[in-house]
């Protein structure tokens, strides 16, 4: 079973910074994409980043710039350092692991941590 366990999630202040964590149980090598979502009250959970087992990332148009996601393959871990958050980055950050292989897609969810950012 596929464990994913996330960490950094809090309280902030607009302007400010906070890092996500996520590990896996898993080798994040292969075909395989982990990424941040992010689902606000009343909203639909949206892609915030993406990296693949070649290190390419994908980022929404909301946190370009912002937002950089990168992968520490040795220990199986996923970070997202956000800067200059703001109101709107408010929601619950889910991580997602994708495996592909001849069967399609199967997806891996942790158990979301809060981001709060307010004055």
């Amino acid at each position: 079973q596929v464990q994913l366990v996330e960490s950094g999630g809090g309280l902030v202040q607009p302007g400010g910074s906070l890092r996500l964590s996520c590990a896996a149980s898993i080798s994040l090598s292969g075909v395989r994409v982990m990424g941040w979502y992010r689902q606000a009250p009343g909203k639909q959970r949206d892609m915030v980043a993406t990296i693949n087992g070649g290190g390419n990332t994908n980022y929404s148009d909301s946190v370009k710039g912002r937002f950089t996601i990168s992968a520490d393959n040795a220990k199986n871990t996923v970070y997202m350092q956000m800067n200059s958050l703001k109101p709107e980055d408010t929601a619950v950050y889910y991580c997602n692991l994708a495996i592909f292989g001849m069967w399609g897609r199967n997806d891996y969810w942790g158990q979301g941590t809060q981001v709060t950012v307010s004055s």
